[in-house]
């Protein structure tokens, strides 16, 4: 399962700590929700959900100033610094309450301040929880982006994948991964980086181990893309039933739930295969935007059958 911990919240986002030491932020964090708890305050802790980061905004703590007396104070800031949440963030320059304080030192709980808007933290905090947190897979891939648009290119072993990214980005373009991809869903999309200790390198046979970004300039490199669609590279089959159309683009492949359009295209000796790929592209966002060759190209032949039959 994923998960980050409290110590890497804080590394992110910079809040100040009132309560707990060094090793209460190794707490772990598995849920990219978090929880306002508005219902635990008023006592009602049945069918909550104890593994949240909790966020205490204005409403919540003009609450506990106002309406809470310390024996209803104690009763909820117990059951919410147990041992399955990981912190507490105190929004918008409000201090932290001294009973929570209180029971938070005895606990070595952490819990945190900070001057930020409760709306804005929320959104800062699960954003970077969506991406700490989800569903993950490793492919044997390349990952390049061409005009913006996240490529994942797949074959055998020895097709010269790492061959063909390197011309696109001589050509331009960006690597992302060599060789290894990790796949992220990130709500309903598909996000692909390195991992960060090969990040800008490329392995080429015969070659050894280069650095991309040093060879072609800090903008030939990406941290990460969303992934659009799949570029399957194949040994060219003389007998093999290709799609020289482009009418049936119906085939997807599926990672973590999410299917993508999937590319089959041959390669042969002295085939530019980084012009095929870059064309294939700008096909596609064509089509995106609603023009579509192939339809375009079958029309006029119909129209053109029609005109003889006159």
């Amino acid at each position: 399962m994923p998960r980050t911990t409290v110590e890497e919240l804080n590394k992110r986002f910079h809040y100040h700590q009132v309560t707990g030491s060094p090793a209460s932020l190794n707490r772990a964090i598995t849920l990219p929700d978090i929880n306002r708890p508005g219902l635990e305050l008023a006592g009602y802790f049945s069918n909550s959900q104890t593994k949240r980061v909790i966020v205490i905004g204005g409403k919540e703590y003009r609450y506990i100033t106002d309406e809470m007396d310390e024996i209803s104070q104690r009763r909820a800031f117990e059951f919410l610094t147990n041992e399955d949440t990981p912190c507490i963030l105190i929004t918008g320059d409000h201090t932290c309450p001294p009973v929570l304080k209180e029971i938070a030192d005895r606990k070595d709980f952490p819990v945190f301040e900070t001057n930020r808007k409760t709306s804005q933290l929320v959104v800062n905090v699960t954003n970077w929880l969506d991406g700490q947190l989800a569903p993950a897979q490793l492919i044997h891939a390349e990952l390049v982006r061409v005009h913006g648009v996240g490529v994942l290119i797949t074959g055998a072993s020895g097709m010269g994948k790492s061959e063909i990214v390197l011309d696109l980005v001589k050509r331009g373009h960006q690597l992302v991964a060599d060789d290894r991809v990790d796949v992220y869903r990130v709500h309903n999309s598909l996000i692909g980086r390195s991992a960060q200790i090969i990040a800008g390198y490329m392995e080429l046979r015969g070659v050894g181990i280069i650095d991309v970004k040093r060879l072609y300039g800090i903008t030939s490199v990406a941290n990460s893309t969303e992934i659009s669609f799949e570029v399957c590279l194949e040994p060219f089959d003389p007998n093999g039933d290709y799609d020289r159309i482009g009418l049936d683009h119906d085939e997807y492949n599926e990672y973590l739930g999410i299917k993508i359009p999937k590319l089959r295209i041959p390669v042969t000796y002295g085939r530019p295969m980084g012009t095929v790929i870059e064309t294939a592209v700008t096909n596609y966002l064509l089509q995106q935007d609603g023009f579509d060759s192939a339809r375009e190209f079958e029309e006029l032949v119909l129209s053109e059958i029609e005109k003889n039959r006159i």
